[in-house]
């Protein structure tokens, strides 16, 4: 008879492994103040090395490697921010809060797979974006100094990068940079950069009063109901709003690659920059007052203006109202023209959206959105490209005769692929693909694309002009097995021209030619990282080698992964990714405690929630963030067990929410229990953000589990008004489903011990923080087992080195102590294997 697992040691050797019992005491000690470090087995997790990070060049040519350090410390993510209209900023440097940066980079020749380490970097180089020029001569990147963002330039030939300029971006609202390619007459390509400088001169930083001037007041007229969500960082006073507008005050500007600089047209609090791709003209959008306390910048008056190339206004665009009172529903829009950009395939021609139904998804129409087009100088009339029946979702530009249009309805999830003829537009659209978005198995995947002359992205075709390349997932039953099709414009057929073969994982990043023959891909096994290749279908699939990073966790090789299927009550079929320990075998070794790990999903078909999700022969990427982590405490983990919310036809999914997650729960517990690598009081479950609600909801409604964590959660949908996830209804529509699905309603029916972790400043729509900390006093106040741990200066997703190990300690001794313990304080027994 097996006793129960304690803490297990992390070096786990062929069938055996060592078990270490663990005193209670200091198992549930907590320090007054300080962070706590984990196990060491599991503190090397977090530090173990990061991949470089690859990012192709244009041509195909050169990959750029940038090596990433670990974690950042708490000391960095403590660093003021400005909370700001949905915007976090770095209020010394002008630039979006983050906290990751490469700090080194090299160059990788594709032909010869030999890499160049890059020379001139400063010390603590702090490396941000970075920009490929489309002759791939050039990469622009930035570096984080103290005194602002910097612009850096890295001459490829000679492997050395430079200070570009003394002055400082603003990179409030985008990366502060873009490269412009001009034609020179009789060929050849001229590059230079438009950049977003901060003001050469600009009023004194505002100063928050020392005393208020006036109530804050808000106050509305009336009218239909607005669909607007519960958004964080919002702007509290006028003082917020001044300080928004300096923030944003930008001059562009433009530099060659020698480093002459020209700034261009006036300071204004500019949110968008777009050169046409010929660099003639600037599209620019500034922001406009008034401002608003409960919506987030993107909803703020814009307007937008045609610029030439110094910064003369041509002629305004369009002025955009405070977006205010959206309709309800997920497929509403706002009304006027939206999406303004460039066609990538014309020297200079612009496009938009216009909505034909109000943007109100409930009016009956039967065209909802219209495609148009102007050409410089901007004179004639708009023509129109295209009637859509559904809203407008992209599209990909080729050529006169070759433009893909998508279109998209959240409601039924419909998704449908058109060619146009741009050059044509009476000429009729043609259908090419129409399946549903969640139907993973239907998807015909993504048009290769390639750059042309100005740089810009366009599809790439056959050389003969007639076909496409679609590079999709592959999802099956199987798994996922990512492929290269040829498509056929003629005839709408599609010919596999590669699969990826077990026992790998292998997908394509770029194609090389336009026959479909070469291709640069990453490749990957269970216990192989990936890495990348160049494969040649024409030399008999030769696959040559372009990099070989090493195993990050090499502890970790010999991990068991495997794809399960089973099914619910309702005989939807379900799937999940089951990790065991190396060494472990369930029938010698008998079941052991498990922590399973999920996230719901909502779907429109039975169908569609039926199918398999991801490889069994990915990575077995071992990860501080995900539940595998725990395999080094000799736990088994059970990852993804689908978690689906159908709601078919009229029907929504919510209204049968906790029906189908307990069916869900159910289901994924028999079939461990089944496999025998579970012990049926010995199982735990966990989420973050919705997948924390999933939890709460379980302990409330089920007693399937012995203990649950809960991280960055929302538990009180009355706090959610105006929709959450999928839901499109608001409160007062579906009172009911609200009420239903909020585990707070039911706190008292936790019987189970659970765990709260919540970052103190979440910028997630919805999961405010005070979500946990109301949750956990209800429980505490019932007299529910407990826990509420809240991290500081921490986000939606945790990110300071001392967090992560905080939050490891954390749910390793809650698991130890609920799942290992009996509930029975300081009595802690061995599991020994085999007896």
């Amino acid at each position: 008879m097996h006793n129960k697992l304690t803490f297990i040691a992390p070096f786990l050797m062929g069938s055996t492994f060592s078990v270490v019992a663990a005193d209670a005491a200091a198992a549930l000690a907590v320090s007054a103040s300080g962070y706590q470090n984990p196990a060491p087995e599991l503190q090397a997790v977090v530090d173990a090395p990061r991949g470089p990070m690859l990012q192709l060049g244009p041509l195909r040519k050169s990959a750029l490697l940038l090596s990433m350090p670990g974690l950042p410390g708490i000391a960095d993510v403590a660093q003021p921010e400005l909370k700001l209209a949905g915007l976090r900023l770095n209020g010394k440097t002008r630039a979006a809060s983050r906290f990751e940066f490469a700090n080194d980079m090299s160059l990788l020749d594709i032909a010869s797979a030999k890499t160049r380490k890059v020379s001139g970097l400063p010390p603590n180089p702090r490396i941000a974006d970075t920009l490929w020029s489309s002759d791939e001569r050039w990469l622009a990147f930035s570096r984080w100094s103290e005194q602002g963002v910097e612009l850096w330039l890295l001459d490829v030939e000679k492997a050395s990068a430079r200070r570009l300029i003394k002055e400082h971006l603003n990179a409030t609202t985008s990366n502060g940079f873009s490269w412009i390619t001009s034609l020179q007459i009789g060929g050849g390509q001229t590059q230079q950069l438009l950049l977003r400088l901060n003001p050469a001169k600009q009023a004194k930083i505002p100063q928050a009063p020392v005393a208020p001037v006036g109530p804050n007041v808000q106050e509305t007229q009336g009218g239909k109901v607005a669909q607007n969500r519960t958004y964080p960082d919002m702007l509290k006073n006028p003082f917020d709003a001044d300080m928004l507008d300096w923030q944003l005050q930008t001059q562009l500007a433009l530099v060659s690659v020698s480093g002459a600089l020209k700034r261009i047209g006036p300071s204004l609090p500019l949110i968008g920059a777009q050169a046409s791709p010929d660099g003639r003209y600037l599209l620019t959008t500034q922001l406009r007052r008034p401002y608003s306390y409960m919506l987030p910048i993107s909803r703020f008056p814009q307007l937008v203006e045609m610029w030439d190339a110094h910064g003369n206004k041509i002629k305004t665009i369009h002025e955009r109202p405070l977006r205010e009172r959206l309709p309800a529903g997920n497929d509403a829009v706002q009304t006027g023209p939206r999406n303004y950009a460039w066609r990538a395939d014309l020297a200079a021609t612009l496009y938009w959206v216009e909505a034909q139904d109000g943007g109100d998804p409930n009016q009956e129409a039967a065209v909802r959105d219209s495609l148009f087009q102007q050409a410089a100088p901007f004179s004639d009339a708009p023509s129109k490209l295209m009637d859509l029946a559904s809203r407008f979702a992209g599209i990909d530009w080729g050529r006169d005769d070759l433009a893909l249009v998508s279109e998209f309805w959240w409601k039924t999830r419909d998704l449908r692929t058109w060619r146009i003829q741009p050059a044509s537009p009476d000429a009729p659209a043609e259908l090419l693909f129409a399946h549903k978005s969640e139907d993973r198995y239907a998807d015909p995947g993504s048009p290769a694309m390639r750059q042309n002359v100005w740089g810009r992205s366009v599809l790439r075709t056959s050389t003969d002009g007639n076909a496409l390349f679609l590079i999709g997932a592959g999802a099956s039953a199987e798994g996922d097995r990512p492929f290269l099709d040829r498509y056929e414009l003629p005839s709408k057929q599609a010919k596999r021209l590669w699969r990826s073969q077990a026992p790998f994982y292998e997908s394509v990043l770029a194609l090389l030619d336009d026959e479909g023959s070469q291709f640069i891909s990453s490749r990957e096994a269970s216990d192989e990282r990936p890495n990348f290749y160049l494969r040649d279908l024409k030399e008999q699939d030769q696959l040559r080698t372009l990099t070989s990073f090493p195993h990050p966790t090499p502890q970790f090789k010999g991990v068991q992964k495997q794809q399960i299927h089973y099914k619910r009550a309702d005989g939807i079929d379900l799937s999940a990714t089951l990790y065991l320990p190396p060494g472990y075998d369930a029938q010698r070794d008998g079941p052991r405690p498990m922590l399973m790990w999920a996230y719901p999903e909502e779907f429109k078909t039975a169908a569609a929630a039926a199918q398999v999700k991801e490889s069994p022969y990915r990575f077995n990427r071992i990860s501080y963030w995900g539940p595998q982590v725990m395999l080094a405490r000799g736990y088994t983990v059970l990852d993804h067990p689908a978690m689906p919310i159908v709601g078919e036809g009229k029907q929504e999914p919510n209204d049968t929410y906790l029906a189908q997650m307990k069916m869900n729960a159910e289901a994924a517990v028999n079939e461990v229990l089944r496999l025998g690598v579970a012990q049926a009081d010995k199982i735990a479950i966990g989420g973050h953000s919705y997948g924390a609600f999933m939890t709460a909801n379980l302990l409330a409604h089920t007693r399937l589990f012995r203990a649950g964590i809960a991280r960055s959660g929302a538990y009180n949908r009355s706090l959610t008004p105006f929709g959450f996830q999928a839901e499109d209804r608001n409160f007062w529509d579906a009172k009911e489903v609200y009420q239903a699905m909020a585990p707070f309603n039911f706190a008292e029916q936790i019987k189970d011990p659970i765990l709260f972790i919540h970052g103190e400043q979440d910028n997630n729509s919805g999961t405010f923080p005070v979500q946990s900390e109301r949750m956990y006093q209800a429980l505490q106040g019932l007299g529910a087992t407990t826990r509420l741990v809240m991290l500081p200066n921490e986000s939606h997703a945790y990110r300071a080195r001392e967090s992560i190990l905080q939050m490891l300690w954390e749910q390793d001794n809650w698991l130890n102590t609920h799942l290992n313990s009996n509930n029975v304080a300081g009595k802690h027994s061995e599991f020994v294997p085999g007896d």
